[in-house]
């Protein structure tokens, strides 16, 4: 079969408004934290939500990596001419890791994060303050060991992805099987490593906000919000570099699979939203429900406005086979679900450091602003490095000429 005369040559110029926009909400971003910083009664707010940030950005390139291995392992075809842009936010990971990594550990240093089990006496039986069940999980959130985890997680997952991104050039430039084999047998061994740590990732990053209260579906809750944000971006990167004129060969049988991939991971989102609530309840757990009730009567908008952008909109707008297929309507549902997701992360995190400090304004908004800046910035420079399309991919011609 033919190329359709496709320029498997073309490379991503990246110029213009989208730099330079870009460059204007990192300095926005600065400046957002800069004014959070100069008042210490923001101290905490600022920080809560750099980690908000921080952990989206890690999460979303984490997901970028594990869509490759998913690839790999599947040996699926329909995906083969887009990988370039899941394999741009795997190299970006390295960074978005020692992100994360410096916000987690000055956090912990000033007592803004994770004051719930790192204050002062809570494991000492002789200080007032000592909190016999923190001192039970002391050998577990501590803080050498808690960084040390998120060095090794961060650290391993940004080694598969940097490696399956070097194996992808490697079979540019070699041609023939042997990059392929390599990279489904090491994306075989990162999805039982990824599968088996991000549930503690997200544990230690996130529900250790507050360390009384535990979960079990936490883990998978989180995973099944990092995995659809990071689908969510990667239609709208796909579908404007598309209006910009590069990657014609995508067509709407691609958009409709990113299109069943959002709508299938966004109800199991609930699923399990639903499922860790539920759970409580049936198994009459009261000392739990305190996690929920914070959220219920405290956040009452954030909590009901969730269920409307992560559930509502991708269940009624892609349950038609036609949207699925349709760019503006993918892309608007795309970045509602993105946004979804902030508010997701921002119910997870806030209510358990702010509390009744919690706001939405400058901070929330520069800081949001600013790191999507850096995210495309940082993603569309290494987009840029190499060719649009993986020219020596075994299965490329099936995905060129992919129909659903």
């Amino acid at each position: 079969m033919g190329t359709h005369n496709y320029n498997l040559s073309e490379q991503f110029e990246f110029a213009g408004k989208a730099k330079t926009l870009s460059i204007v909400a990192l300095v926005i971003g600065a400046a957002a934290i800069a004014y959070g910083f100069s008042d210490h009664a923001l101290h905490e707010r600022t920080f809560s939500n750099l980690l908000l940030m921080a952990y989206y950005f890690a999460c979303v390139c984490m997901s970028g990596a594990f869509f490759l291995a998913v690839q790999f392992v599947a040996q699926a075809g329909w995906s083969a001419s887009i990988l370039r842009v899941p394999q741009a936010m795997a190299r970006t990971l390295p960074l978005a890791a020692i992100i994360l990594i410096v916000v987690c550990g000055l956090g912990l240093y000033t007592h803004d994060l994770y004051h719930h089990w790192n204050a002062p006496g809570l494991t000492d039986p002789k200080s007032p303050n000592y909190d016999k069940l923190i001192a039970g999980k002391a050998v577990f959130l501590n803080v050498p060991f808690f960084l040390g985890r998120q060095v090794i997680f961060l650290g391993v997952y940004s080694i598969f992805a940097m490696l399956l991104v070097r194996l992808s050039a490697n079979e540019d430039l070699a041609g023939g099987l042997n990059s392929y084999k390599k990279s489904f047998k090491y994306s075989c061994i990162f999805l039982v490593v990824y599968g088996f740590t991000t549930p503690i990732f997200a544990f230690d990053t996130i529900m250790s906000l507050e360390a009384h209260w535990f979960s079990t579906m936490f883990g998978w809750y989180n995973f099944a919000a990092m995995w659809v944000s990071s689908l969510a971006i990667m239609a709208i990167i796909i579908i404007l570099l598309r209006r910009s004129g590069y990657m014609s060969w995508v067509n709407n049988s691609h958009l409709h699979n990113l299109g069943q991939f959002i709508f299938g991971f966004s109800i199991f989102w609930t699923y399990v939203w639903f499922a860790q609530f539920l759970l409580i309840y049936y198994a009459n757990i009261p000392e739990e429900t305190v996690y929920f009730y914070k959220r219920f009567e405290n956040f009452k908008f954030w909590f009901f406005l969730n269920l409307v952008l992560n559930f509502l909109t991708p269940v009624l707008l892609l349950m038609d086979r036609d949207n699925k297929r349709s760019d503006n309507k993918l892309l608007i549902v795309s970045i509602l679900v993105l946004c979804g997701h902030w508010v997701d992360y921002y119910q997870m995190i806030m209510p358990g450091t702010v509390e009744d400090k919690a706001g939405f304004g400058p901070i929330e908004i520069g800081i949001a602003i600013g790191f999507v800046g850096l995210f495309t910035f940082t993603v569309l420079s290494n987009l840029a490095k190499k060719p649009l399309i993986a020219k020596n991919h075994p299965f490329l011609q099936e995905s060129l000429h992919h129909h659903l």
